[in-house]
């Protein structure tokens, strides 16, 4: 492959690895690089990228706003799968992956670009994520991973580089955390984090309060869904951007969301991260309740053998992949009568299920009261249980 490179796409975020990485593009190939910062409810002030990537020396700057995208169509579906990798993540930053690296391809397609670009690490998942989601939209395209070629080869150097080079970055020597930020989640790994011992500083988190200071009263919410997915809260119909902002929101004042885990990464090693996930907690136990009274017993249980692998997919950056379109069309045909109401209360860091109602629900009284009825005969259990006990019996009476 030839050296020469015209045109790089940059997945720019204007915090210390892209800025770096913009200016040694520049220096390295002597190339455009057009940056593109994706929107994703990051809940920064994206003001200052257009600005900083230009003073850079960035050609050109995309700044786009995928809120609703990111929700609606990466968010929803693994929801609709209650996803979750090794019992406890719930894949804020692996399902943001797929979505700019969709955007990047797109935009090198725009611009003529022959190069696409990433600030992801050697060490870590996210340069399998983009990587994979770039070669499965586009076989041919050159991607440049500087973290695996410079010998920038800690933070610390990064930061010295940007001081040499006038880059303005907001990390510093005494908050030397990585962090990824999207609508779904926020996380934290590096500095003293990497220390599984060590408790996370009380200042790192920013999308929820403790539960020790959360509210002594309870908050009582309802979640509607429709098909699967949540569509109003409190009978306030929201798109589902806004829908997860809200539920961010009662979620973070209220203490929910936060855990501390050390996780397989796809590439070998063992990695610590602390993670804020307020709304997409609560949206979870919600649609697992929702389903207690919707979804067949044994759709259910096949369902959910499919979330290990699922959520496995997601995790190690298989969003393109024909396994996963296959997994989401089986997990979409399950959801269609998923519809109903959940009532939660918010307390001090637990969220608590109260109650669960819907038109669709095969949940009935009738049957499954402990009083009087004449629909059920108790007499039949006593075949049922003698049937299912048959080769129990036998196996018994053969090998003593």
């Amino acid at each position: 492959m030839s050296d020469k490179v015209n045109k790089v796409v940059l997945a720019y975020s204007g915090g210390l690895d892209t800025s770096v990485i913009l200016k040694w593009l520049i220096e390295k190939y002597e190339c455009d690089v057009v940056t593109f910062s994706a929107d994703i409810g990051q809940e920064e002030d994206l003001s200052h990228i257009e600005g900083n990537a230009l003073k850079t020396g960035a050609a050109k700057v995309y700044i786009d706003d995928l809120k609703e995208t990111f929700v609606k169509d990466y968010v929803f579906p693994a929801f609709r799968a209650n996803a979750i990798y090794e019992g406890q993540y719930l894949l804020g930053t692996s399902l943001a992956r797929p979505l700019i690296a969709k955007r990047q391809i797109e935009i090198a397609k725009i611009e003529g670009a022959d190069a696409v670009s990433h600030g992801a690490t050697g060490k870590g998942n996210d340069q399998v994520r983009f990587e994979l989601g770039y070669l499965a939209l586009d076989p041919h395209i050159r991607i440049i991973a500087p973290w695996r070629q410079w010998d920038l080869n800690s933070r610390t150097a990064l930061m010295a580089f940007a001081k040499d080079h006038g880059i303005e970055v907001p990390t510093t020597h005494k908050k030397p955390y990585s962090t990824d930020g999207n609508l779904l989640h926020i996380s934290y790994e590096g500095g003293v984090l990497e220390d599984p011992w060590a408790k996370p500083p009380d200042d790192i988190f920013t999308l929820s309060v403790s539960p020790m200071e959360a509210p002594d009263e309870p908050e009582i919410i309802e979640i509607s869904f429709n098909q699967g997915d949540p569509v109003a809260i409190n009978g306030e119909e929201l798109s589902p951007a806004n829908l997860l902002k809200r539920l961010n929101g009662l979620g973070g004042r209220n203490g929910i969301g936060r855990i501390d885990i050390v996780e397989n990464r796809f590439v070998g090693m063992k990695s610590r991260g602390v993670y804020e996930t307020p709304g997409g907690t609560i949206l979870r136990a919600a649609h697992m309740n929702i389903e207690t009274i919707t979804m067949d017993r044994e759709v259910m249980h096949l369902r959910d053998s499919m979330i290990p692998k699922y959520a496995e997919l997601v995790y190690n950056g298989f969003w393109f992949s024909p396994e996963m379109k296959i997994l989401q069309g089986m997990i979409d045909l399950t959801q269609k009568n998923i519809s109903g109401v959940v009532r939660l209360e918010l307390y001090k860091g637990n969220c608590i299920v109260l109650g669960r109602k819907s038109e669709e629900s095969l949940y009935s009284k009738d049957f499954a009261t402990f009083e009087d009825d004449d629909v059920y005969s108790q007499k039949d259990a006593e075949g049922f249980i003698r049937l299912n006990a048959l080769r129990l019996r036998i196996q018994k009476m053969i090998n003593g």
